[in-house]
């Protein structure tokens, strides 16, 4: 079974698009927590489900286009 990871910088650009530059507007228009989000961005956290479908319902996109598949082999190495 494959596990994902979300690419913040596809996110970040994502944000961008609808002119979202930084946390502070992510935060405006998803209403997602500001801590929730600083930890997302930063790499600290995966967003819960909750949060992933709040994000692509804000900026319409399918949540999928911002996953990354993460290899076996660093799944094994963070163990």
């Amino acid at each position: 079974m494959a596990t994902y990871r979300l690419n913040t910088q596809k996110l970040r650009d994502k944000a961008a698009e609808r002119g979202d530059e930084g946390p502070e507007a992510i935060i405006r228009r998803t209403r997602i927590n500001s801590r929730s989000v600083y930890r997302i961005l930063g790499g600290h956290q995966q967003p819960d489900l909750n949060s992933a479908l709040k994000i692509a319902a804000a900026y319409d996109f399918d949540l999928r286009t911002v996953m990354d598949e993460v290899p076996e082999e660093d799944i094994e190495a963070s163990a």
